[in-house]
């Protein structure tokens, strides 16, 4: 019997050498994952670097900047290959398919991409640990019908997509699977904060990724405090401190959505060897 291939894991570094949290938090995801799954970094955007087309599962990180930063660069034109290359194989390759979850920088670039609507920036910063809504096609889905609706996420972006082309979705076979949350005093369209672009390919514009852990220690440095505390105050704090620790909120999320994606992956490329 021949052996089987190995999983190959693609974590998809988009922070520009930004100091963060969220590759730890990809590295603890793919470090937990059977012996059957090899895992690489790729730093994106600061080295150029790459998956080859032998990778079976990609996670693409949150990031800093413009989601048009990266236009007319070497690094973009790679990476919008590589979404290329996904996408064709799965059209094309009804046995072996590859994933890939995109989180908020990520998601911006897909939704660039892949004509998904309006891109834009916020009027403010968005950053807090915040509701938001599950749409029907959530209530379905194998990533997110174990949440509550709402739910609460970590959300840190300038940029949003709204105005989504439902009809260009619908094409695509594309799915809306969570809106902002509701603002009542605030007379401006809900942007988009989930999306399931095919079966094997989804997106968050916050990070499900987050944890406590990374989040109390991002509030300890001063400057980081500082900043929080001069645009939203010392409330917002404490506030995001008390969701942390609720585990109805953050550690939900952040043990639901990536790791349910990863397990269901792994299991699927598992069985198209069989």
């Amino acid at each position: 019997m021949p052996k089987k291939r190995k999983i190959k894991l693609a974590l998809l570094d988009m922070y520009d050498n930004a100091p963060n949290e969220g590759m730890r938090c990809l590295r603890e995801y793919a470090t937990q994952l059977n012996g059957s799954v090899e895992w690489k970094e790729f730093n994106v955007r600061a080295k150029d670097e790459m998956p080859g087309e032998d990778y079976d599962i990609f996670l693409s990180s949150g990031g800093p900047g413009s989601p048009f930063d990266g236009d007319g660069k070497a690094w973009e034109k790679k990476y919008f290959d590589l979404l290329d290359h996904i996408w064709s194989h799965n059209q094309n390759d009804p046995d072996r398919k590859k994933y890939m979850f995109a989180i908020c920088h990520s998601f911006q670039m897909l939704s660039r991409h892949f004509a998904l609507g309006n891109i834009c920036t916020r009027r403010s910063t968005a950053f807090g640990v915040f509701p938001v809504h599950k749409t029907e096609n959530a209530k379905h889905d194998n990533y997110f019908r174990g949440l509550p609706d709402p739910y609460f996420v970590v959300d840190s972006r300038d940029w949003q997509l709204i105005e989504p082309d439902l009809e260009h979705m619908h094409e695509l076979g594309a799915n809306i699977l969570a809106i902002e949350k509701k603002r009542e005093h605030v007379p401006l369209p809900r942007a988009v904060m989930a999306i399931r672009l095919s079966p094997e390919i989804c997106m968050t514009q916050f990070h499900p990724e987050a944890d406590a852990q990374g989040m109390l220690r991002h509030f300890a440095k001063p400057e980081k405090r500082s900043i929080i505390i001069g645009h939203h105050g010392e409330w917002k704090i404490e506030d995001m401190i008390r969701s942390l620790s609720d585990p109805d909120k953050i550690p939900l999320t952040h043990k639901e959505i990536l790791p349910t994606f990863l397990r269901t992956s792994v299991h699927a490329l598992e069985e198209s060897e069989k």
